[in-house]
């Protein structure tokens, strides 16, 4: 940790002496964090407590910059992580810490950053403070341009995994270059074609020492894809194909199978009217700095779901999809249409109609022979674009924006689920028992917004969930009253008053008080949370029941 603080203490003593010596002015940016929680004993909804009664997680970021240099570090707490918060958040120290140099042709950066090849099929370094993932690379970082419209980035590191009051990385180590190429800038006389088309192509490598003395795993695993984005008028194609040699570990059961990823896109759109379609396909495609972890462990790289990411509580909380990255076919597609204004269907402010459909399933692997098995280690073959027919996840829904007034405005949503919990694993009982096989679900939702005075609003969000499986039907209420810019309050309720069990028709009310100034922005809420996930596009983590108080305050400067 010493060594840590004298170099960040030389990098911002070097950017002072510049800023000195050039009579330029040194900026220093920052935010922080403070989410504060208390917990009570709750036997009803089976709510967690732990031993301190409290949890506290924290950070604080601050840059430094003058003219092309920069350098900042985070200041991270967890005394002791919320509950749910991934076990292996523990302690204060400083989590990240860098300094980069930025000039015409040329970006470096030394320490901890993030980086993303392409859609991340290859690699992916990134943060999300709710879900508690943080996966920094540590070493070095340079992208150069050499040419008008390609560029270069070169990454070199290792990245992060746990943090026990100081950052710590992966014992392996993890390299990787990238490049994109727009067509359009770098050949003369395209710069002003209808056509715009952007090449790329990745690779990356990651070591990591063989520690099994049962197997002959490979130290050196490599990643690689192509991708291509084109746009002509309203029309936009991408895709990206990226293939991994044989790479066993934990999640795929220590198979000598390679894997494969692709991912494609075709978006039709213009005023009042859009059309977009995607296709997923992956086998064997977990790749982690550490071959022995599982769960929410941070990935090399990125696996987007094909799902629609959703706001409202009983569709984006109870039966939320993440991708499986050892088998996963998917597809999805959208429709977005606006009737005009003054048609039949239109009325005086126009509707606007949003249909969404996704499903993924499970690939066809069919078993490789004896002899292939003993040859290569292949444990199975799939055919592209193969579907076992086993249906992981559904979600089709149809959304009906409508404005009556200049003070009301109105959304309808419908959603329909099919959540197979015996591969997701989201769907529990009081008891912490999942339930087996589909879950199938219906959601309904009726939102309003009033103005009611110059600056406030009042927002109602009516919810009902219908299932036969799981913990029954549901209903759920919010209001809350804004009054800009400064105060907002909400109050909330989930019934589960369908449950089949009738000491487990329980309540989750929860209040919030929410006060903001400019930049800092200070909130209290109280009462009951259900058990269950919580994800952020595709990535999930468990959050456990809980009773009590939070307290969150943010800031930046």
């Amino acid at each position: 940790m010493k060594k840590y603080i004298l170099s960040l203490i030389a990098v911002f003593s070097c950017l002072i002496f510049i800023a000195q010596e050039q009579n330029d002015e040194l900026q220093i940016s920052g935010n922080f964090q403070v989410l504060a929680q208390s917990y009570n004993e709750d036997s009803l909804i089976r709510a967690d407590v732990p031993d301190e009664l409290m949890t506290l997680n924290s950070f604080a970021n601050i840059i430094a910059r003058k003219g092309n240099f920069q350098a900042g570090l985070r200041y991270e707490s967890y005394l002791p992580s919320q509950l749910g918060y991934p076990t292996n958040f523990k302690g204060s120290g400083i989590g990240y810490r860098f300094a980069s140099y930025k000039d015409d042709g040329i970006a470096i950066t030394v320490g901890n950053f993030y980086e993303q090849f392409g859609n991340g099929l290859t690699l992916r370094s990134f943060e999300d403070r709710n879900l508690g993932l943080e996966n920094a690379l540590d070493g070095v970082r340079v992208a150069i341009e050499p040419i008008k419209g390609f560029t270069v980035k070169g990454v070199y590191g290792k990245m992060r995994l746990d943090f026990d009051g100081r950052i710590i990385n992966s014992e392996g180590f993890v390299r990787g270059v990238d490049g994109e190429l727009s067509l359009n800038e770098a050949i003369s006389g395209w710069e002003d074609k209808k056509t715009k088309i952007t090449l790329g192509a990745s690779f990356v490598s990651k070591f990591q020492a063989d520690d099994r003395l049962d197997l002959n795993l490979p130290e050196n695993v490599g990643n690689y894809s192509g991708r291509i984005n084109v746009i002509h008028g309203n029309w936009r194609m991408m895709g990206e194909v990226a293939e991994k040699i044989n790479d066993p570990s934990a999640d795929n059961s220590f198979i000598f199978n390679k894997g494969i990823a692709m991912l494609g896109n075709l978006t039709y759109s213009q005023k009042g009217f859009a059309i977009s379609g995607d296709l997923k396909y992956i086998d064997n495609y977990s790749y982690r700095a550490d071959r022995a972890l599982q769960g929410i462990a941070p990935f090399i790289n990125f696996l987007p779901a094909l799902t629609k990411q959703h706001s409202y509580m009983l569709a984006s909380q109870f039966y939320a999809y993440a991708t499986q990255p050892t088998g996963e076919f998917a597809y999805m597609g959208e429709v977005s249409y606006k009737f005009k204004k003054d048609t039949p269907l239109g009325g005086k402010y126009g509707t606007q109609i949003n249909l969404n459909y996704s499903r993924a399933t499970g690939i066809e692997k069919n078993r490789a022979s004896t002899e292939e098995f003993l040859e290569t280690g292949v444990t199975y073959e799939s055919p592209l674009f193969s579907s076992n027919g086993e249906v992981y996840f559904s979600d089709f829904n149809a959304e009906v924006k409508k404005k009556f007034s200049k003070k009301v405005k109105t959304k309808f949503t419908y959603f329909n689920f099919i959540y197979n919990n015996t591969i997701n694993q989201g769907a529990p009982l009081l008891t912490g028992k999942q339930v087996k096989g589909n879950v199938y679900a219906d959601v309904f939702v009726a939102e309003a917004n009033i103005k009611t005075k110059s600056k406030q609003n009042l927002r109602i969000v009516a919810q009902g969930l219908r299932t036969n499986q799981h913990q029954g039907d549901w209903v759920s209420l919010v209001m809350e009253y804004t009054i800009s810019p400064h105060w907002n309050f909400a109050l909330l309720d989930n019934y589960n008053f369908g449950n089949k069990i009738d000491e487990n028709q329980l309540h989750y009310p929860l209040g919030s008080l929410a006060y903001s100034e400019g930049a800092h922005r200070l909130s209290f809420e109280y009462g009951k949370r259900r058990a269950g996930l919580f994800c952020v596009g595709g990535v999930c983590r468990v959050v456990p029941a809980s009773n009590g108080l939070t307290l969150t305050l943010t800031s930046s400067f």
